[in-house]
């Protein structure tokens, strides 16, 4: 009896301290479920690698022109916009062991290695301008991010299709919470150790890099999906009409819920994303801190980010409506980009600090909502779909908002400087805060069109005995 009760007490501290412990569930363990979540670690490595570390190497240590670095880190994008087929494949997809999942996630793996396999050689050939093979260096890099951009969207898109098969209904909010920090600390530790492996560059140690995160992205994948999809040779066995994309797709944003919801994504991430290059140089060049400080900033926007996936699964599972929490996530940012613009205004260190920080909170609360929301539209096992075109949106909105956000502050400090404002109008904040002024009002956009959903969901609640998502929860 003693025992039973050690058990019983020792179990009600690991649900109360332990994080999302009570995301857990007795299909679903806790070990399990960290396990599934490492597939979100191989893909903040590579985000880390592709935005992060080879940006600066390409430019500062092999030399590379900045607009060929640009176009290289945009090249993975170009898949973007197909996670929403991807994931609406692996909802039909039929294998010999009637997987549906885990095939796509293997297969994304695969490309994310080929990918990163003979990158280096590929920046290697083109580091070198007297190469007279310097074409077949562009030729390569192109395929290789190419290859890891179409990888890590397969998997991700794989893999929260499989995390929404296994969660129960109401688990849901938390494993995304999860997956979302999961993501997280796979970027702030890729980025430390990356970091301090290439101290002392060379192009060995390059390459060493590369590769090595490429052996590590099949490790964390293979272990992730490792026994996770149950083998159904019933499905096996069954031929699987899957109907064309087009009239399904088009069946998905008739749902006047579902299409607004992606308008909300676009909207909504684009606003937090056009600062995503802007905030170091803007402490820089406007409030005169140093680059240990700048770097710093990092630090803050991630702490602020991790407090809200952590957050956002305990009012989640408590029954928290989704969309109000992206709404308010929304509305933080409305708060914080004021913030750092009056930072510039004042000169305050401090209150850019405190904006940097909201943007990160704002920015995860937001994006944790309407990953939820997106959960709540998978029906009869069909999340691929919901998920793939949540991902896509997001991705892609992502994407375009940093090349627009950086030229139209390239565009505008170029052309003050120039004169065409008046000489007046030379600041170096004028930029900068046209980009956060524009991501200001985008918010305002995201939350006049998200107005609507919670009216939505009310309205479907009350003529429909089905539950709809996490609409019970409320």
């Amino acid at each position: 009896m003693a025992s039973e009760d050690f058990k019983r007490v020792l179990n009600e501290l690991i649900i109360r301290f332990l994080p999302f412990a009570d995301a857990a569930t007795p299909d679903l363990p806790l070990p399990r479920l960290l396990r599934l979540s490492l597939f979100q670690v191989s893909v903040g490595m590579a985000i880390v690698l592709l935005n992060g570390t080879l940006n600066r190497v390409m430019v500062v240590e092999l030399g590379m022109p900045v607009w060929l670095v640009s176009l290289m880190i945009a090249l993975p994008l170009v898949f973007a916009p197909l996670r929403a087929i991807i994931g609406f494949r692996s909802d039909y997809h039929r294998s010999a062991f009637g997987l549906r999942r885990v095939p796509y996630i293997w297969m994304g793996t695969l490309l994310q290695f080929g990918g990163f396999a003979f990158m280096p050689f590929a920046l290697l050939l083109l580091s070198d301008s007297s190469n007279d093979l310097a074409i077949l260096g562009y030729a390569a890099a192109a395929v290789a991010f190419l290859l890891v951009g179409a990888g890590l969207h397969t998997t991700q898109t794989a893999g929260l299709a499989l995390a929404t098969d296994l969660a129960p209904v109401d688990k849901r909010p938390r494993v995304v919470a999860l997956l979302y920090v999961t993501l997280l600390l796979g970027m702030v530790i890729s980025a430390v150790i990356f970091g301090n492996l290439l101290t002392n560059f060379s192009q060995m140690r390059l390459i060493q890099v590369i590769q090595a995160a490429a052996v590590l992205s099949v490790i964390f994948n293979f272990t992730a999906l490792w026994r996770q999809e149950a083998i159904d040779m019933q499905r096996a066995t069954t031929r699987i009409i899957r109907p064309p994309f087009a009239e399904t797709w088009q069946t998905f944003i008739q749902d006047q819920f579902a299409f607004r919801l992606l308008i909300v994504v676009g909207l909504g991430t684009a606003a937090f994303s056009m600062q995503d290059i802007l905030l170091e140089p803007y402490g820089g060049q406007v409030l005169g801190l140093s680059v240990a400080q700048t770097t710093a900033l990092t630090a803050i926007w991630a702490t602020g980010t991790l407090v809200a996936f952590t957050l956002s699964g305990v009012l989640l599972t408590r029954g928290w409506d989704a969309n109000r929490m992206a709404g308010v996530g929304a509305a933080l940012g409305l708060i914080a980009f004021s913030a750092v613009i009056t930072a510039g205004i004042l000169h305050e260190a401090w209150i850019f600090r405190v904006g940097t920080a909201l943007i990160g909170f704002g920015g995860g609360l937001f994006a944790v909502g309407t990953l939820t929301t997106a959960m709540s539209l998978a029906e009869d096992g069909h999340s691929g779909l919901a998920l793939g075109a949540w991902g896509a949106v997001q991705a892609t909105a992502a994407g375009g908002a940093i090349l627009i956000g950086g030229t139209i502050r390239d565009v505008l400090s170029g052309a003050a400087n120039a004169g065409w404002f008046g000489a007046g109008a030379v600041n170096p904040a004028l930029g900068y805060n046209v980009v956060y002024s524009i991501e200001i009002v985008m918010l305002v956009a995201t939350l006049i069109v998200a107005l609507p959903l919670l009216l939505g969901k009310q309205r479907l609640r009350a003529h429909s005995d089905k539950p709809f998502g996490i609409a019970e929860m409320l």
